[in-house]
């Protein structure tokens, strides 16, 4: 604590952000999130039509891009339309799963100089009041204020900047599991509405004039 009482925030923020980037760390690993061949299967699944509700609960509970396309096989019978905004609706909420904490991460990042830069300041003020009282007679006194300001401001730096960092990392990896997710909705989208069978043309109705002339003369 040579840093003073203000290294106590910057040492809360430290293990905060330590916390969350081992916690996103295991939940954003890419097996986790995007399992391998799982849209394959989807799509298998839903042409041979075995998806019951039991099964789509359970592909929805398994990983987030299973949550995605339990919702759009949920509705298929459904028009192109109405499939894609629920792939839409669902997709906010995977996202903002995928962000939790990473809101907190970041505000640690831009709290963390402000924290070391406060405690700088409390240190200069802090020599400057014991230079006040004793005047220059005791150069320690000095050199305990300069000490304890430029503690503080590196472990503020020391804080911010890695959490900076992973706080990036984990926007861009978030970022790139949407683009993924999104190409894997569109292809069950695409089988479940392109390859539906279409339905049988209405035989076009005659008028009455037209009917009469195709009768054949007796």
């Amino acid at each position: 604590m040579a840093g003073g009482w203000a290294m106590a925030p910057i040492l809360v923020c430290s293990a905060v952000a330590l916390a969350i980037v081992l916690e996103r760390c295991w939940t954003l690993r890419r097996r986790s999130v995007l399992p391998p061949g799982l849209s394959q299967e989807v799509r298998e699944w839903a042409r041979s039509d075995q998806l019951d509700p039991a099964h789509l609960e359970k592909l929805s509970a398994g990983s987030p891009l299973g949550e995605l396309l339990a919702a759009a096989v949920a509705v298929r019978e459904r028009p192109r339309e109405l499939i894609k905004e629920r792939i839409e609706d669902t997709g906010r909420h995977v996202v903002h799963r995928m962000e939790r904490y990473l809101n907190t991460l970041g505000t640690i990042a831009l709290i963390g100089p402000l924290l070391g830069l406060f405690g700088t300041v409390i240190g200069l003020i802090r020599m400057f009041m014991q230079v006040m009282v004793g005047g220059m007679a005791d150069p320690t006194k000095m050199a305990g204020g300069i000490g304890e300001a430029l503690i503080c401001t590196a472990a503020g730096l020391t804080v911010a900047i890695p959490a900076y960092v992973l706080h990036r990392y984990f926007r861009s990896k978030v970022a790139g599991y949407c683009v993924e997710m999104e190409k894997q909705a569109t292809l069950l989208l695409d089988d479940l509405t392109l390859s539906a069978p279409s339905a049988a043309p209405r035989p076009r109705r005659t008028t009455g004039a037209a009917a009469a002339g195709n009768k054949a003369p007796v």
